[in-house]
């Protein structure tokens, strides 16, 4: 069980990590701790965005849409590799998942298969999305899945967490496809690397 990190700590342990960091507008400030609690924080839910351009992404993750309001994560990993913080707090970008699965998390331990909606994950994950299209055909570049693994791996560190604390969101909610392109189990392999 771990609070989250304050923003000014997210910040420093992504540019520690080495990652090249955008902050966007009142980033530290906009969530959706209204809608109810953010921590304690398990773990890390890695995303695909289903969009392309990444000023676009970076827009839409920022504000949401029309139905699902912003941050839908607390930052937009773009295909350069750069990390775009959009919000701090509670983000819509887990939604409901399996409580077998945050079990798993929690114990660093094999996940099982997700097979209920019924505990809130944005109470529970920092979320990373990743701008790409989905469909499996669009290219994941070098730069950008080193991102991914540098800033999980930041979360990580900073929580004393290993790779087994990072999931994918098609690991967490019935239905999802996210990411799709790369296997989780080949990040978590990269993630442990980096980590020891």
């Amino acid at each position: 069980m771990a609070s989250p990190m304050s923003a000014s700590s997210f910040l420093k342990a992504l540019k520690a990590e080495g990652l090249t960091v955008v902050q966007v507008g009142d980033w530290r400030d906009h969530n959706r701790n209204h809608k109810g609690p953010w921590g304690p924080v398990h773990g890390v839910m890695i995303h695909h965005t289903v969009t392309k351009g990444s000023a676009r992404t970076v827009e839409i993750c920022r504000k949401g849409y029309d139905g699902l309001p912003g941050p839908l994560c607390h930052a937009v990993i773009t295909k350069d590799g750069k990390v775009h913080l959009v919000g701090y707090g509670r983000a819509n970008h887990a939604g409901l998942g399996d409580d077998d699965v945050l079990r798993a998390v929690i114990a660093e331990k094999a996940l099982p298969r997700d097979n209920e909606a019924n505990t809130d994950g944005n109470r529970h994950f920092y979320g990373f999305e990743c701008e790409n299209l989905g469909d499996g055909e669009d290219p994941w570049p070098a730069a950008q899945l080193e991102a991914v693994e540098r800033a999980a791996a930041a979360v990580c560190r900073h929580h004393g967490w290993n790779e087994r604390s990072v999931i994918g969101h098609l690991e967490w909610q019935p239905g999802k496809v996210d990411p799709r392109g790369f296997t989780m189990a080949s990040m978590r392999a990269r993630i442990r690397d980096r980590l020891k």
